[in-house]
């Protein structure tokens, strides 16, 4: 086991590759502003409790999604099945156009809030901005659930990354 030794900060390319090493799964995160429909592929996803129910996603400052969420204050979280990596290399890519990003991705307004979910999830969460604190060049956005559902059993592979690569987990 190496170690770095370290009276300062860490460098940001053995942070990414240790912390690569944990294998996380795949959603997609989306909001509404003004009308328009915004996501991101977020990875930096948890629950945080379960009274009241919380959940948590980490938005990069510099990205759309950042201002578009935390001006709504609602959004919608859809846990990835292993065959919708495509939607989550389409999300994780800057520079989409904003209003053909959801072209031939099928959705459904969620019941609460009207923010999009992945139809063919695991399963969709549609939450209200519980608080926001902040995380370095990350907000940390904690959300209220407000409402949830499962997706078709039928595939109940997942889709995880794990050392810089997107891998389907099937259930054995």
């Amino acid at each position: 086991m190496s170690s770095t030794e370290s009276s300062g900060s860490v460098p940001p390319a053995e942070f990414r590759a240790a912390l690569g090493q944990f294998a996380s799964g795949i959603t997609i995160m989306s909001t509404l502003q003004d009308g328009v429909a915004h996501a991101m592929t977020a990875n930096a996803f948890t629950s945080v409790s379960l009274d009241p129910p919380l959940v948590l996603v980490c938005v990069d400052k510099g990205v759309r999604m950042h201002s578009a969420v935390l001006d709504c204050g609602y959004w919608a979280v859809s846990v990835l099945s292993g065959a919708q990596r495509a939607i989550a290399e389409r999300f994780a890519r800057s520079g989409r156009d904003l209003y053909s990003q959801f072209d031939g991705i099928g959705t459904t307004a969620g019941p609460k809030t009207g923010c999009p979910t992945v139809d063919g999830a695991l399963s969709w969460l549609e939450c209200r901005t519980w608080a926001t604190y902040d995380g370095g060049d990350h907000t940390i956005v904690v959300g209220e659930v407000l409402s949830l559902g499962t997706g078709d059993p039928s595939d109940p592979s997942a889709l995880i990354y794990h050392s810089s690569n997107y891998r389907e987990l099937p259930e054995n």
